[in-house]
């Protein structure tokens, strides 16, 4: 299938209902919404007075959130209410100590020189076994001579 340029422009320009404003290929793609501390307890409070369940459907319909959302502002809530809250980890794998990293870094320099060491070996192998070559060739080009004369 080919396009003209009308339909190369017009793809370019977003009026093919692809592409939005910014011009990217994901631009159309919602983002990603923060919210306010004061946000979150005023929602939670409506949310908490309201009397039935359609209400407060209606409530998250309009503010266009999640129950998700309403159940961990809750549980942050309430941690917060409890006392000091204790350090929270940070998503995603735990750090490396000082020692695991220092550990790592010697493993992969131990795993380099190792394979340095390997290359070295092979080198010195061959460059014995071209000696040993030459060698034979020169003693045979010898006795060529000494047989010769």
């Amino acid at each position: 299938m080919t396009m003209s340029t009308a339909d190369v422009t017009a793809a370019r320009d977003g009026q093919d209902g692809n592409v939005g404003s910014s011009g990217g290929p994901r631009s159309s793609r919602p983002k990603h919404r923060t919210f306010t501390r004061e946000y979150k307890m005023r929602i939670l409070d409506q949310y908490e007075a309201a009397p039935g369940p359609q209400e407060r459907n209606a409530l998250l319909r309009r503010e266009g959130i999640y129950s998700a959302y309403i159940t961990e502002w809750r549980r942050l809530r309430d941690r917060a209410a409890s006392g000091p809250a204790p350090e929270e980890k940070k998503p995603g794998r735990p750090g490396k100590s000082q020692a695991e990293a220092e550990n790592e870094r010697l493993r992969k320099e131990n795993e380099r020189l190792a394979a340095k060491l390997t290359k070295t070996e092979a080198a010195l192998e061959i460059m014995g076994k071209v000696h040993a070559l030459l060698e034979t060739l020169s003693e045979s080009a010898d006795s060529e001579k000494n047989h010769k004369k």
